[in-house]
């Protein structure tokens, strides 16, 4: 008896050890797990910051024309103006510059009258282009004269194409809008389109995804010139609430392309649900593809191939 009671205390004490060090384990996983998120926190924050000048504010250009996205440049605008440093400086000046200074209409027709022309404007440290018209030759130049000297030139939405056609986006990463992934990839092979990211940096260039992305990009400026604590007190007195412009890889959702179905076909240039029995069509090789708009079937017509490749690859 004595000696089962033995084996019974030996196996309970074998069992308290093992218990215990899986306790402490787990503990040790945590704390470990803690930690690396607490680094990974705070790593974006010091990574490839940028640093303001020592008097005087920073000078942010925000490249309109006709049709310019409203979200687009008025989003990244706010957060901006609403940047406060020790002593309630505002440390950013603000300005709009286009090719003319006569009004121009942006998306919804709401009306603005440039600040300076591509002639007069001053040199920014940030450019800001939106997704807006089709660039004239005069604003692709500022943009590529400009970005020589800039801290940093982002694109939101699809002002990555306007920023792609200037060159300087050649062999390099950028993301754009989700529905123009394709459009995108296609007509700027030697880019490395990036799906799935709320914004990306390489060197001096920034593109942000569509939309409301550029509000995350426009913090993530600020914390690279004035840290985590500045871009948190701004997107608090904004009340924005999204985390994005503290994960780069939050877009994480548009990683992965819908696919399209007969029951749910999906245009092939945008990639956004469309209804067939109103929907503008093409037959292409015996299949019948739906398009948003008479633009994009256009688009299509003008290059089958292309499309119905991309649309078999997704």
């Amino acid at each position: 008896m004595l000696a089962l009671m033995n084996a019974q205390t030996n196996s309970m004490n074998g069992r308290d050890l093992i218990n215990s060090a899986a306790r402490f384990g787990l503990i040790a996983a945590l704390a470990l797990f803690v930690i690396g998120q607490l680094v990974a926190s705070a790593a974006p924050a010091e990574a490839n910051s940028l640093k303001p000048p020592a008097k005087g504010d920073i000078p942010i250009a925000f490249v309109i024309s006709e049709g310019a996205v409203v979200i687009d440049f008025c989003g990244p605008w706010e957060v901006f103006r609403d940047v406060m440093v020790s002593g309630g400086d505002h440390p950013f000046r603000l300005y709009t510059v286009s090719d003319t200074s006569s009004p121009i209409h942006a998306g919804g027709g709401m009306q603005i009258i440039p600040d300076y022309t591509f002639a007069n404007a001053p040199a920014p440290k940030v450019v800001v282009i939106p997704a807006q018209s089709e660039p004239s030759a005069a604003m692709l130049k500022w943009i590529r004269e400009s970005t020589k000297n800039t801290d940093v030139t982002m694109s939101v939405c699809t002002g990555a194409f306007v920023l792609a056609k200037t060159g300087l986006l050649s062999g390099k990463s950028a993301t754009t809008f989700h529905s123009a992934f394709n459009s995108f990839a296609m007509e700027f092979p030697d880019i490395h389109l990036k799906r799935g990211a709320r914004f990306v940096e390489d060197g001096n260039l920034s593109s942000a995804g569509g939309l409301s992305s550029g509000i995350d990009l426009a913090l993530r400026v600020v914390e690279r010139y004035y840290g985590r604590d500045v871009a948190q007190k701004t997107a608090y007195n904004m009340e924005y609430q999204g985390q994005g412009w503290m994960n780069a890889d939050s877009n994480q959702i548009y990683a992965a392309a819908p696919v399209s179905t007969a029951e749910h076909p999906l245009c092939p240039v945008c990639g956004m649900d469309v209804d067939p029995k109103i929907a503008p069509k093409s037959v292409f090789k015996g299949s019948t593809y739906y398009f948003c708009s008479d633009d994009d079937k256009k688009t299509f017509d003008a290059a089958p191939d292309k499309f119905a490749d991309a649309t078999l690859r997704r």
